[in-house]
């Protein structure tokens, strides 16, 4: 099977989680913009970030036959600090149209603030007006009203329900975000979010319509290999196949493919690796033979 985790944060990964993921199955990936763990306290840091997510990321996952596609904006926790989040806020624009973007994200809600609302609606206002899709973070806490709340207010906007994606659900909040008409995505991380398990059951009560598994791997304990670990269980526990294909693979190709920036035809293809390439004169290798698939026949 192949697979698309439309939602890990590779720049905190290493390339042995690529390797792996490649050899597990996943052939496209989204790493939305997000917090790094620490406060930035200046605009050029969002700068640098913003491009390693267009660039280096994007070119990093393709020296390993995985597809890097990206979502760009200000996340709601840094929206907290206003004077800084206006700055960001005009940068980023300058990054959403960028090769490979597929969406503005993610963003919404942390601690439900009204700085926060103030940058998701901003946010919310760019896609409407350039026809994005959105992926939109739901809080840690208060989850439900956190949810509601995006989904209002979005609707608000005038962002077409189809063009939002809701990560971080639930089972108290799938049937909110399956009834508004947008797409109910599912983070699969240890301990603090869905677990594999939890996440069967959803699928077997819910069905697979608008619903999509994600990894949301990042500095944190989490794991690149949640969307196909996530299907083969799926699988030993009795969903049918094309149930597991459809939430680990085409609703999230289908959800993001609206961006414009994915070539279909070209992700389902089987990708062609040379890792003798460079970036800004860099190589993911460090003196270690390169990987060069031969040329497909025509």
């Amino acid at each position: 099977m192949r697979f698309f985790d439309p939602h890990i944060h590779m720049t905190s990964r290493t390339t042995d989680d690529l390797e792996a993921m490649a050899r597990a199955g996943v052939r496209a990936i989204i790493e939305p913009a997000f917090w790094v763990g620490q406060p930035r306290t200046q605009a050029g840091s969002f700068v640098d970030y913003f491009a390693s997510l267009v660039g280096w990321e994007r070119f990093r996952a393709a020296q390993f036959g995985i597809a890097h596609y990206c979502a760009i904006g200000l996340n709601s926790k840094e929206a907290n600090d206003e004077r800084l989040a206006a700055e960001v806020l005009e940068i980023v624009p300058r990054f959403a149209f960028k090769e490979g973007v597929v969406a503005i994200g993610e963003i919404g809600y942390d601690e439900i603030t009204p700085a926060e609302e103030r940058a998701y609606v901003r946010q919310l206002e760019l896609a409407r007006e350039h026809e994005m899709v959105v992926m939109v973070h739901s809080p840690h806490r208060d989850k439900k009203r956190g949810i509601r709340r995006s989904i209002d207010v979005a609707r608000e906007v005038g962002v077409p329900m189809q063009r939002l994606v809701i990560d971080h659900n639930n089972e108290e909040t799938v049937q909110d975000v399956l009834e508004a008409g947008a797409w109910a995505a599912f983070t699969i991380y240890p301990h603090t979010k869905m677990g594999s398990e939890r996440m069967v059951e959803i699928v077997r009560r819910h069905g697979p319509e608008r619903l999509i598994v994600d990894s949301s791997a990042d500095w944190g304990v989490s794991d690149p290999l949640s969307v196909p670990k996530t299907a083969q269980l799926m699988l030993e526990r009795g969903i049918d196949p094309a149930w597991v294909e459809r939430t680990t693979w085409q609703n999230a190709l289908d959800a993001y493919a609206q961006s414009g920036q994915i070539d279909v035809e070209a992700l389902t293809a089987a990708p062609r690796v040379d890792q003798r390439a460079l970036y800004h004169d860099n190589s993911v290798l460090r003196g270690q033979a390169p990987r060069v698939d031969a040329a497909v026949p025509n």
